[in-house]
């Protein structure tokens, strides 16, 4: 939930392949029938962390690069709107992430483990000797309190800038000219001071091991940003968006699925990001031109980005679940099928409910919005003026 799916992939995939190293290799003993029950919970075990990054990370804006390009172009194309703060994302995405993993446990459970499963594991996970190897990790050190410290200030201070419309949050006392941006900043800097408390000197970040950092991340961002720009002000954006066209008219369960599906498909042969970039500007456009609330389209198309469980291609952390050895395409398709679908029954209810009220969307599209206020501002000017024969026409398109 708090850092990019791909790094938190990368990170859990050691411990994941440290608890199947405890396993005997398939011919190692106990039969067939117990060779292949290892086998499935192997299965499951890789599945679960390569799914369960990318739906924690579903969660919150931090959590992977879809949702910031989510944010990024909103306030790009609708920069007068409220925007999508991080405890606004948070308290929609959440819910969902939930039910999504929900989904993924049971999931798990029914392809890959059966009523004999605990039965041929208890012989390799023994409780006691997991607690003697996390005794041997000894208590926390300095560092480490410091960098959780940190960490659990960052999310304190994401949550906190902006709560309701009675309770504004600690923006308010700097006018409201502060982002999410400025207090991870804060908070990266902070660790370049703090020393680690191993050697004199020595801080709990230096540049060496900042240039280790996965730059390539934020140029991707950046650049999606930039061919987005590109998408609008070439025209290509409303050639595409003619496509999707038959949406105007629909009622909301039918648009958020439709946005979620296409997104969706596209996604499995190019990664979320990439994905995002494309089909956030078709529905943002396509959005203002049938009509309806544009977050009623772009959201379901960041969601659907990010549900690419089927191909290896679809995200960096699939490539690293599979280039573990223990599943196949095959595995990933049964498995990342339900949850599919699952991802796009959660959204078609959540978004029109929850959302409407996250995101207020119960109010007209922001561009209409507006012209119908300067109609209606119009209309009071005409009828205050003098009754002397003043004749006025006024032509409103759609």
């Amino acid at each position: 939930m708090w850092i990019h799916n791909t790094p938190c992939t990368v990170m859990m995939m050691p411990v994941a392949t440290g608890i199947l190293q405890r396993f005997p290799r398939e011919g190692g003993g106990g039969g067939a029938a117990d060779d292949r029950e290892v086998r499935r919970f192997s299965k499951a075990v890789v599945l679960g962390v390569v799914y369960a990054s990318a739906i924690g990370g579903m969660s919150t804006l931090t959590g992977t690069g879809a949702n910031i390009i989510l944010v990024g172009m909103w306030s790009t194309y609708f920069p007068k709107q409220q925007p999508i703060t991080f405890s606004s994302w948070m308290s929609f995405a959440l819910p969902m992430a939930l039910v999504l993993f929900l989904a993924l446990w049971a999931t798990l459970c029914l392809m890959f483990c059966s009523k004999n499963t605990g039965r041929v594991l208890s012989a390799y996970l023994d409780r006691s000797h997991l607690r003697r190897e996390l005794s041997l990790l000894g208590p926390m050190a300095f560092a480490e309190k410091m960098v959780l410290a940190v960490f659990g200030s960052l999310i304190v201070l994401w949550m906190t800038r902006s709560l309701t419309d009675d309770i504004p949050g600690w923006a308010v006392l700097f006018d409201g000219k502060v982002g999410d941006g400025t207090v991870t900043i804060l908070m990266a800097t902070l660790l370049f001071i703090i020393p680690s408390g191993k050697n004199d000197g020595e801080k709990l970040m230096d540049w060496g091991k900042c240039r280790k950092l996965q730059w390539n991340i934020i140029l991707l961002l950046g650049a999606g940003f930039a061919i987005a720009d590109g998408f609008k002000t070439s025209g290509l954006t409303d050639i595409l968006s003619e496509g999707l066209s038959f949406l105007r008219g629909a009622p909301a369960l039918a648009i958020a699925p439709v946005a979620c599906v296409f997104s969706g498909l596209i996604t499995e042969f190019t990664s979320d990001d990439a994905t995002t970039t494309l089909v956030l500007p078709l529905l943002a456009e396509l959005g203002k031109s049938i009509g309806v609330h544009p977050l009623l389209l772009m959201v379901p198309g960041a969601i659907g980005a990010q549900l690419s469980y089927l191909l290896p291609t679809g995200s960096p952390g699939n490539v690293v679940g599979f280039s573990t050895g223990y599943i196949s395409i095959k595995d990933m398709v049964i498995t990342g099928m339900p949850l599919k679908i699952a991802g796009t029954a959660a959204l078609t209810i959540l978004l029109p409910t929850l959302g409407s009220l996250v995101f207020g969307m119960d109010q007209k599209t922001p561009v209409y919005k507006d012209t119908v206020s300067s109609l209606f501002k119009l209309y009071s000017a005409i009828a205050a003026l003098p009754r002397q024969g003043y004749g006025l026409v006024v032509w409103a398109d759609n």
